[in-house]
C-alpha cells in the first residue's frame, strides 16, 4: 500500500482536496485489509473468471458460444496423468473438448466445450509472481480460449492486450 491513506471526502468548505486520515486511522485500515485478506473461493474465482470473460473483446467472444468456463481447485488424477503433469501445480488451465479447427460437420454429438481454471495453482502462481490475481486468471483464460481456436501464442498475446 505505500504513501499516506487518505479518504474520499474534500473538504468542502475549505475548498481543499481530501484530508488526510489520522495515523491510528492509517494504521486501523491496514491490519484490517491484512486480516480480512483471504484467497477467493472456487465460486468466487469462477465469477471472476466470467467478469473477465465478459471484458474480452466481443469478437472474440462470439466466436466462444457454447465453452462452458469452470474452475476446480485441482487438475483431476487422469489429467494430471494425461498431460504427463509432474505436480498437481503444474497445470493453471486446461481446454477440454474439439477446437474449432478440428470440427467436422459429421461429429457425432459430443461433450461440450470446458475450459477449467485450477484454482490452487493460480494462488500459488500468484503467491510467487508480481503480477494481479486478475491479469493471471486473464492471461490463462485467454490462453485456453486461444487452444479452442488453435492460435498461436503470438495470436493470444495481441487479444490479450486487447482485452
Amino acid at each position: 500500500m505505500g504513501g499516506k491513506v487518505s479518504d474520499c471526502r474534500a473538504d468542502v468548505n475549505s475548498g481543499r482536496g481530501p484530508k488526510p486520515v489520522s495515523a491510528a486511522l492509517e494504521t486501523a485500515i491496514k491490519d484490517a485489509m491484512w486480516t480480512s485478506v483471504k484467497a477467493p473461493s472456487l465460486a468466487e474465482m469462477e465469477a471472476m473468471a466470467h467478469e473477465i470473460y465478459e471484458r474480452l473483446p466481443g469478437s472474440f467472444r462470439s466466436l466462444c458460444e457454447g465453452v462452458i468456463i469452470r474452475v476446480d481447485d485441482f487438475p483431476s488424477d487422469e489429467v494430471l496423468d494425461e498431460m504427463s503433469a509432474a505436480s498437481e501445480f503444474d497445470l493453471l488451465g486446461l481446454f477440454q473438448g474439439i477446437g474449432l479447427p478440428f470440427r467436422s460437420h459429421d461429429d457425432i454429438a459430443r461433450l461440450p466445450n470446458m475450459i477449467w481454471l485450477y484454482r490452487r495453482p493460480i494462488l500459488d502462481y500468484w503467491a510467487e509472481h508480481e503480477e494481479t490475481l486478475g491479469h493471471i486468471v486473464r492471461h490463462v483464460l485467454i490462453h485456453e480460449i486461444g487452444h479452442h481456436f488453435g492460435l498461436s501464442d503470438d495470436d493470444m498475446e495481441a487479444i490479450e492486450a486487447q482485452a
